[in-house]
């Protein structure tokens, strides 16, 4: 099993009634985050993302993706309004206290896009969403206002990435995500799990006024060390919210853990095939 999408993490103590938003925080950064790294890989292998590009991480999360491109030597600005604990986590990991900059250089973090460009500097020549859109109601329609948004502050031809679930069929954690959806009624409609339709991504770049330009689709295994990493790091994705607060959380982890099974091989460990879309769009 790929070391980088596995590593063994201790069970915490208890369990929190509700949606602990630091907790799912570290999970995300620790356990689920890296199993998107063969996305981000292709697409700044295709886009040669290197130096002199000048990178918009849209919900950057907690980092990793504007980590890897640093790394190839890109200036790089994330912003993620939505999710405040897991941009704490990326100014530790970006940002460290001790002033190390490193491949780190010319790195800026914040939680307004109204920030994201210096007075002065240069348009940034690549625009990412990798939050994958597609599994979870409305989701599509806030990505499209907020590309709108930050298109002003790319180059005019800048490439717009998007990223989604690939067809059902061809991801394994589909059926293990089907169980948000059997949760959260009657909530489905608010914040709930759906299947991942063919254009989602197509959709959203024309509403936000892009012009589409390329796609591809990667594998992103989902492996974990155990049915535990497995659950927290499900569930640090938020498509599992609705179901635990229609519910409790004993219960979504109950079930959770139940869908995972035919996924554990007989060394303990989990392991879902998947594949992920990504889209490339231009700034007009």
């Amino acid at each position: 099993m790929t070391p980088t999408l596995v590593r063994q993490h201790l069970p915490r103590a208890g369990r929190a009634p509700r949606v602990d938003p630091c907790a799912r925080a570290r999970d995300w950064s620790e356990i689920q985050e890296r199993m998107l790294v063969p996305l981000y890989e292709a697409v700044y292998e295709r886009l040669e993302v290197g130096p002199g590009s000048r990178l918009l991480g849209l919900g950057c999360g907690s980092g990793l993706a504007l980590l890897m491109a640093a790394s190839r030597g890109a200036a790089v600005t994330g912003v993620d309004a939505s999710a405040p604990e897991r941009l704490a986590l990326a100014r530790q990991r970006l940002l460290p206290a001790n002033g190390d900059a490193g491949a780190r250089s010319g790195t800026r973090l914040v939680d307004a896009l109204g920030d994201a460009r210096e007075p002065g500097s240069s348009a940034f020549t690549v625009v990412t969403a990798f939050e994958p859109i597609g599994c979870l109601a409305g989701d599509a329609e806030g990505l499209a206002g907020l590309l709108a948004a930050a298109t002003p502050l790319a180059g005019r031809g800048a490439p717009v990435v998007l990223a989604g679930w690939g067809p059902p069929e061809r991801c394994a954690t589909t059926s293990v995500l089907r169980v948000a959806t059997k949760l959260a009624d009657p909530l489905r409609n608010a914040g709930s799990w759906r299947p991942a339709l063919r254009d989602d991504l197509e959709e959203v770049a024309q509403r936000a006024g892009l012009r589409i330009d390329g796609s591809g689709r990667v594998a992103c295994p989902f492996g974990y060390a155990d049915v535990d990493s497995a659950v927290r790091g499900l569930l640090s994705t938020g498509l599992f919210d609705a179901a635990v607060t229609a519910t409790d959380q004993v219960q979504v982890d109950k079930e959770l853990a139940e869908a995972l099974h035919p996924h554990q091989r007989r060394d303990g460990t989990v392991w879902m095939p998947n594949v992920f879309r990504y889209l490339i769009a231009r700034v007009p």
